[in-house]
């Protein structure tokens, strides 16, 4: 195990979503992670018949070891308590009071191990009137204000699939306490418990509309600003061929050369009047022709990789095979999976490709016994 986090342990409470991502983030960069399943789980990989399950193809779960144990056993319970003796941090995703009452808070926790840091990771947090509410992504971005600037002004606000909330504003907030705290307890010696709330995340993903805001440049009204696909020339549009691209002209220059390489002399889009959106309507609609009056592989050979900022719009498989994210390995294959490889990337502590997710309890001799 390689990368700029090797030597760290982790011991992750098993869950879905944004926790598996936290401790995916860690193991990625060469943490030894540790996840506790349900031992009544054991030996199983649900795979695609469980939602986000564990096993061989569960790809937020790999790069990690699995021992299946039982919480409310007494036994299993000194074997978890041990293993965590000799952690560096935990993660879990239970609502607020379900580790307490396991007899594993972080009183308890922090107690036994003074410098551990406990990292805990809630769609609310862990008070406030909603603390013991359920809610899944769509609710924690709804009630951080993200949910309200996606969408089509037709269609109403669209939610990205757990990319905002869940991801985001969750698993990836969350390692970075997470690193934060582990950082502050080499100096300090003491470990402490961080709080990693979704809406809080998601909240704070939306500091460039709050400052878009605060420069009179954000109404709020879907699809009517710069960055939120009001602006003719930062959006998507559909080609001949029913393929789809972006278009990210946001600098004078690059809006000037956009309508160089489309040869628009229409004086409608002159350069005095990119920038007002009374004109954009209309603008759209223009614009919008002209690249459905083409395939996309003909708007592909004439716009990437200029300076007009364009790229087509691929799915999963299609990005995979894109020369760029070829030659970067963006994405890897495993054991037949599909999935993006580690990032940011490291000069000198390069991380090795992460191995398959672990059956559940796949290695409890090694670790438990």
């Amino acid at each position: 195990m390689s990368g700029p986090l090797k030597g760290l342990k982790i011991i992750e409470f098993g869950g879905i979503g944004p926790g598996p991502f936290c401790a995916m983030l860690l193991s990625d960069m060469g943490a030894d992670v540790i996840r506790l399943d349900r031992k009544a789980d054991k030996g199983k990989d649900r795979g695609p018949a469980a939602f986000l399950a564990s096993g061989r193809r569960g790809v937020l779960h790999r790069g990690r070891r699995s021992v299946a144990v039982d919480l409310k056993d007494p036994q299993d319970k000194e074997k978890v308590l041990q293993l965590i003796d000799g952690a560096d941090a935990i993660i879990e995703g239970y609502r607020p009071g379900v580790m307490e009452r396991l007899g594993l808070g972080p009183d308890v926790l922090l107690a036994r191990h003074p410098r551990l840091v406990y990292g805990r990771m809630t769609g609310w947090g862990q008070d406030g009137p909603m603390a013991q509410a359920a809610g899944h992504d769509i609710n924690y971005i709804a009630l951080s204000g993200a949910l309200s600037t996606i969408g089509r002004a037709q269609g109403g606000p669209v939610a990205p699939p757990a990319m905002i909330g869940d991801l985001g504003g969750g698993g990836m907030m969350l390692a970075f306490g997470i690193v934060c705290a582990l950082l502050e307890a080499r100096n300090s010696g003491k470990g402490q418990v961080v709080d990693a709330a979704i809406v809080d995340g998601a909240a704070l993903l939306t500091s460039i509309v709050c400052d878009l805001k605060a420069l009179g440049l954000w109404q709020n009204k879907l699809q009517s600003n710069l960055l939120d696909g009001g602006a003719h020339f930062y959006d998507t549009y559909e080609c001949a061929d029913g393929q789809w691209i972006s278009i990210g002209s946001l600098e004078p220059q690059f809006y000037t050369l956009l309508l160089e390489k489309l040869g628009i002399t229409d004086p409608d889009f002159a350069l005095s009047r990119q920038r007002d959106p009374a004109a954009w309507p209309e603008l759209k609609r223009k614009i919008a022709d002209i690249f459905r009056s083409q395939p996309s592989s003909h708007w592909r050979d004439l716009l990437e990789g200029t300076d007009v900022c364009f790229a087509p719009v691929l799915t999963i498989e299609e990005a995979a095979q894109h020369p760029h994210n070829r030659a970067r390995g963006t994405f890897f294959e495993r054991e037949g999976i599909l999935q993006p490889a580690p990032a940011p990337r490291f000069s000198r502590t390069v991380p090795e490709q992460p191995g398959p997710a672990p059956y559940i309890g796949e290695h409890d001799d090694e670790i438990l016994q």
